[in-house]
């Protein structure tokens, strides 16, 4: 159950429609179709306190996507907080079929490096992922969400678990926006297994947060992040970014070569 001083930020009238597209995969899958998408994340993330999200969204993302996993890949989560055997429930969603585990520090109140203090058991979930070449997705940046942690904002500690975890396929979400896209671009130059996702970012306050996109476009991955705050249009944020005019090259990296090749 989504809280609803959380579900309120979604559920507006910028948003009309939402909620019958995600009423059913194939509604979803035809949405792509109309926006000219050809595959989405479909994530999900344990944060019981903040979100009222809890471990059963694995299951349920799992069922959602089951007939659709060639367009829809489903994301999953563990929160070590609230599990007895971290790494044993990330074995098991990842034979469900989750294509990647997101973190979303600032949602499930623990920074990404609380393995080397008082969580050491999240170690698990990395190291299980590292094994089994799972990406792992973290938020980075503020939220705006009621109840959010903005002090597990800031994606420096992500330094530890790429250097601890160097084999690890790492996502900076959100390339660590509107405070901290320095940071996540340092990341993504200094750990050759960290990538930078765009989603959240108007296309056209790209060159803002990302000034340097052409030095580092075999890392950068594409993403709107609706029906989130300022997100109506998937089709809209494809054409906004195009028109930049960063070239075809780095239109085709960013647009599809990055993912497909992480999520083949």
């Amino acid at each position: 159950m989504v809280r609803a001083d959380a579900l309120a930020m979604i559920d507006d009238p910028s948003h009309a429609g939402a909620k019958e597209v995600l009423s059913s995969a194939d509604n979803v899958v035809r949405f792509l179709d109309q926006n000219e998408v050809e595959r989405a994340c479909c994530i999900n993330y344990v944060a019981p306190e903040v979100m009222g999200f809890t471990r059963e969204v694995n299951d349920w993302i799992a069922s959602f996507t089951r007939d659709h996993r060639s367009r829809l890949l489903p994301v999953g989560s563990v929160h070590p907080r609230h599990e007895r055997d971290p790494g044993g429930e990330v074995r098991r969603i990842l034979d469900l079929g989750m294509r990647m585990i997101k973190i979303h520090p600032p949602h499930q109140e623990f920074s990404p490096n609380a393995y080397r203090d008082d969580l050491p058991k999240l170690a698990d979930v990395y190291r299980e992922c590292e094994a089994r070449g799972v990406p792992v997705m973290f938020h980075t940046g503020t939220s705006v969400f009621p109840r959010a942690r903005n002090v597990f904002a800031d994606p420096m500690p992500i330094d530890d678990v790429a250097n601890d975890f160097p084999r690890l396929p790492i996502i900076l979400a959100h390339a660590g926006r509107p405070l901290y896209g320095e940071t996540a671009f340092f990341l993504a130059r200094r750990h050759a297994n960290v990538r930078l996702d765009i989603s959240g970012i108007p296309p056209k306050s790209l060159s803002r947060y990302v000034p340097r996109v052409a030095e580092i476009a075999d890392k950068i991955l594409w993403g709107t992040d609706w029906p989130a705050p300022g997100v109506t249009s998937l089709r809209k944020n494809i054409d906004d970014f195009r028109a930049l005019g960063y070239g075809e090259d780095i239109e085709k990296k960013v647009l599809w070569e990055n993912a497909a090749a992480l999520f083949p």
